[in-house]
């Protein structure tokens, strides 16, 4: 297993808290993980990319993915999704019913998507490439300008890389597990935990690169409604990233408009709202990574307990996606539920 602080050439990096975190958890799941190194950047030293793997591998079942850690400056969205495979391997040793609902379904971890970032205390990698401005998608409607993703200059933020450039390898990584462990499948979630973003909570969904909604709005909205009638009182605002912005290059768009047509897949991302952490402790605004995560211990374990119930119920939604997935004329009925919902004026 590589470490959380190599040397390479005589350079040696700083200690990754994040990396070694999750070295720790996959050393404590042995045998019930399978892991990988998907790949390795450099950052002063070599850093790897890890991602893990529980569950049945059976193609036939659901699966879902947890990602975090893609900008390297939200740390706190890498350690979400550590603290959750934390809990589920810690759980294995004793707890019947989570064996046997990991026999029903397939997860994949990667929970650490950008070590180079985070170690340099930056959004993009280490060639200064925002991985989620970096796919192949251009945004259909006029998109923000630099926020919406640029290619100007690597020394601005969202910065897409070259034109005509491949994908960063983090960015080709995540792309190649989620075709291999979630494409294809009956049903499969995707759940990528990140910060920044106003005071609330926000759970989007694509389409980030046009207005107009994905074609399993139906889904998406009975989603929705399983997950508000079981969790009454929960904060989240639950919407299309495009009602608030548009955006060149979204990875999740991209994996949606290239997954094959049978089954469903579903891409949300948690997006944080760090700038309550800085209202409670203003001193967070002269700290770079202040800003985007809590910098005060009893927070941040408030902020782990408060999400790790969501990542659960996506694991059991997909186990149970049989129960709850809209079929024949009642697709129809939540499409026009989530048209009314997220879409209202749009003509789809």
């Amino acid at each position: 297993m590589t470490g959380a602080s190599t040397k390479l050439d005589g350079v040696r990096t700083k200690p990754l808290p994040e990396l070694e975190e999750l070295e720790r958890v996959i050393e404590l799941g042995g045998a019930h993980l399978q892991c990988e190194v998907a790949c390795e950047v450099m950052a002063g030293g070599t850093l790897p990319v890890h991602a893990i793997s529980l569950g049945n591998p059976d193609p036939s079942l659901p699966a879902v993915g947890f990602f975090g850690g893609v900008h390297g400056l939200e740390r706190i969205g890498a350690r979400v999704v550590t603290a959750y495979l934390h809990h589920l391997v810690s759980r294995l040793a004793w707890d019947a019913s989570l064996r046997q609902l990991l026999e029903q379904v397939r997860l994949l971890f990667m929970p650490l998507v950008n070590p180079g970032g985070m170690a340099l205390d930056t959004r993009a990698n280490p060639a200064g490439v925002d991985l989620m401005r970096n796919a192949p998608v251009e945004a259909r409607e006029r998109a923000l300008w630099l926020i919406g993703g640029q290619r100007i200059s690597r020394a601005l933020p969202w910065y897409r890389g070259p034109h005509g450039a491949p994908m960063e390898a983090e960015s080709t990584a995540l792309c190649e597990r989620v075709v291999r462990e979630l494409h294809g499948r009956p049903f499969s979630m995707a759940l990528d935990c990140h910060s920044g973003f106003g005071m609330r909570d926000r759970l989007w969904f694509p389409f980030a690169h046009r207005s107009a909604p994905m074609e399993s709005l139906p889904e998406l909205h009975a989603l929705h409604e399983i997950f508000t009638g079981s969790h009454v009182h929960h904060d989240y605002v639950i919407e299309p990233q495009s009602r608030q912005y548009l955006a060149h290059g979204d990875l999740w768009d991209h994996l949606v408009l290239t997954a094959p047509r049978q089954g469903v897949f579903l891409p949300l991302t948690l997006e944080m709202g760090s700038w309550l952490w800085v209202k409670k402790n203003p001193r967070q605004l002269f700290s770079r990574v202040g800003i985007f995560n809590p910098l005060i211990a009893h927070r941040e374990q408030r902020v782990l307990r408060r999400h790790l119930p969501l990542l659960d119920f996506a694991l059991r939604a997909a186990a149970g996606h049989r129960l709850w997935l809209p079929q024949g004329e009642q697709r129809e009925v939540h499409r026009r539920r989530g048209l009314a919902l997220w879409y209202r004026g749009l003509d789809a």
